[in-house]
């Protein structure tokens, strides 16, 4: 069960709820020289982080695309990358070419975004999740054709042009252009993540978006153990009713439940080789899984 918050936690939380009144709000919509995008992206770092934007030209390949590097004595290397907008993302490994490894996210109006050269990803290449607005997806790092540690960023329309003038957390930033621009992403948000209430070890396979909040599976290929959360997006704080549960195929299933302000679980059950059901609640909103992530 989820742990008394220590002061420390509440501080934590408070400082992000703060820092949601310090930044920029995202536009509702945004007009490119490639088209119109209808997705709101907001800056894929963490709440209240400043970095810079680059979109260098001439040379810059693909045309358009940005470079985010340090600002001021801030270092980005190693700075926990999250989605600018909601979709699917997959998983993909250049190695030490081109891109490195790299995540594309395909929206729900169908236009992606790009997130290359990064040092970690929470899938391995091939995989591929559905993802929330600050859902983390990576680090940033060094890999493929970089020759120092940035996130590589692009912005598509859904037919793949490049959008050349892409807007986050409401600043466009057009070819030449380099400008600051502090993040608004995950700002308000639950102070933990699926990781670190499951625990060193794990990593995200798969979650499924609440009304309120997402619920997540994780794996340990260390251990061969499973372990779901359910994390609240709105309330948090707040105690209210929540779950998260865990079946191995075969086997009974086993739910953690009651009202939380952060998260339900983890729950975790071994389950190497085996098909699994998962799922979770916030309120009146739930997910069940089929059996599946067999392997």
């Amino acid at each position: 069960m989820p742990p008394t918050p220590t002061w420390s936690k509440t501080l934590t939380a408070l400082s992000l709820a703060l820092a949601t009144t310090l930044v920029p709000l995202a536009a509702s919509a945004q007009t490119s020289s490639a088209g119109v995008l209808a997705v709101s992206h907001k800056s894929p770092f963490n709440c209240g982080k400043t970095f810079y934007a680059n979109n260098w030209t001439p040379g810059h390949n693909p045309s358009g695309s940005i470079d985010w590097q340090n600002y001021g004595s801030d270092a980005i290397n190693g700075e926990t990358v999250r989605a600018t907008a909601a979709g699917t993302a997959t998983f993909h490994d250049a190695g030490s070419t081109s891109y490195g490894k790299w995540i594309e996210i395909t929206h729900g109006d169908g236009t992606r975004t790009r997130y290359a050269h990064l040092a970690t990803m929470v899938r391995a290449a091939g995989g591929s999740m559905t993802v929330g607005q600050g859902t983390a997806i990576g680090t940033v790092g060094s890999t493929g054709g970089s020759t120092a540690p940035h996130l590589h960023y692009e912005q598509r329309t859904s037919g793949g042009a490049m959008d050349t003038s892409p807007t986050v957390d409401g600043v466009t930033v057009s070819l030449g252009q380099k400008k600051a621009i502090t993040s608004s992403n995950n700002c308000g948000g639950n102070p933990y993540t699926p990781e670190e209430v499951c625990g060193s070890g794990y990593s995200v396979i798969d979650s499924a978006g609440l009304t309120g909040g997402r619920t997540y599976l994780l794996y340990n290929s260390g251990n061969g153990y499973n372990c779901v959360v359910t994390m609240k997006t709105s309330n948090v704080g707040t105690p209210s009713s929540m779950s998260a549960f865990l079946e191995p195929q075969g086997a009974s299933r086993t739910t953690d439940s009651g009202s939380y302000g952060y998260y339900a679980g983890p729950v975790k059950r071994s389950a190497p080789g085996t098909c699994v059901r998962w799922g979770g609640s916030v309120g009146s909103s739930s997910y069940t899984s089929p059996f599946e992530h067999c392997d």
